[in-house]
């Protein structure tokens, strides 16, 4: 039985959306492997330790798998990545943060450190492979995100109403201000027009949007604050449209999830989400922070019902594609 040492930030305990160590991680484990797990810890430097702490006691593991991100979580899996050199552990970044391609610029000698001394490192997004061969890199293995697509009911939304959800954490570089100037200018067409923001607060940006809507005059808009992934599926079938107005992204859980459940997408284009949605085709695609172009975007979804039926279908048949009944015969070649 391989023996993986899982590192990555553990916090849904904490009142944080679950990430990949606690979704890939028990899926692996149904798969046989033996996995312990770092951090669950809530404070930064605790964190740290508890990580590097992991490493040295389980420096006998088969490989690491280390959750890598672009902000400060970067710097959790170069140390714990540098550890794994000193006992000869093989290690395996699998790369989230959409800002990692400007990581790879900013700090191209840490990068080398952590990124080529990997036995591979997982790009989900063809986005993040392409950025990493680029500069150089050839220990890559492509590996997208999985969904469990028997727990994504589909619905098949004839008709579509200006209902829009947002399902992401507030922090700023979501930018979930916008998806309330969306919702103003949706109003002065549709008087009914609504939105549902989903998620828990990350950086105080749930406070600034709340009084922002308040500030602005705009009704019909609801803020649930963190929900489980069952409840959010559950309230999803109350909504037609899903919007993601972040600034920077990889590969949105999120997104896939609403491709998933049928509902068509309009979405920012930054980062790997032209590499994860064809314009038109899986989504409609804007210009960063340009809600007048996401209002119109809406407004095309909710009068032209054979883009919206094209949209769905597409987007759906390529959500099949990430199920783990696939995707896992992949881990198992890497992990072999």
């Amino acid at each position: 039985m391989k023996k993986l040492l899982y590192i990555g930030n553990k916090l849904s305990a904490h009142g944080l959306n679950k990430t990949t160590i606690e979704t890939l991680g028990p899926l692996l484990e149904q798969e046989g492997y033996n996995i312990a797990y770092a951090s669950s810890q809530k404070m930064l430097l605790f964190r740290l330790v508890d990580m590097l702490w992991a490493v040295i006691c389980q420096r006998k593991a088969d490989y690491v798998l280390i959750d890598t991100y672009s902000t400060s979580s970067f710097w959790y899996a170069f140390a714990t990545g540098q550890l794994c050199r000193l006992f000869k552990i093989p290690y395996i970044p699998i790369l989230h943060g959409g800002n990692l391609p400007n990581r790879l610029v900013r700090n191209p000698l840490f990068c080398q450190m952590l990124f080529g001394n990997a036995y591979q490192n997982v790009a989900p997004s063809p986005y993040l492979l392409e950025a990493f061969k680029n500069k150089g890199y050839t220990n890559l293995v492509f590996i997208p995100n999985i969904l469990q697509i028997e727990d994504y009911p589909f619905k098949d939304r004839q008709v579509i109403q200006p209902k829009l959800l947002w399902v992401r954490a507030f922090a700023s570089i979501y930018n979930p201000k916008m998806a309330v100037d969306v919702l103003r200018e949706l109003q002065k067409k549709y008087d009914g027009a609504s939105l549902c923001m989903v998620g828990p607060d990350k950086d105080g940006s749930l406070a600034i949007t709340q009084e922002y809507a308040v500030e602005i005059g705009v009704k019909h808009i609801t803020f649930t604050g963190k929900l489980s992934k069952k409840e959010w599926i559950t309230l999803s079938e109350e909504y037609d449209v899903f919007i993601n107005t972040t600034h920077f992204d990889n590969t949105p859980v999120s997104i896939m999830e609403a491709m998933a459940l049928g509902m068509p997408i309009v979405s920012t284009s930054v980062g790997g989400i032209p590499f994860l949605l064809k314009d038109t085709e899986e989504a409609l695609l804007t210009k960063d922070s340009d809600a007048h172009a996401m209002t119109e975007a809406v407004i095309r979804l909710v009068e032209d019902f054979e883009l919206n039926k094209k949209i769905i279908s597409n987007a759906r048949a390529k959500a099949r594609r990430w199920d783990w009944t696939i995707v896992k015969k992949e881990w198992g070649v890497l992990l072999k």
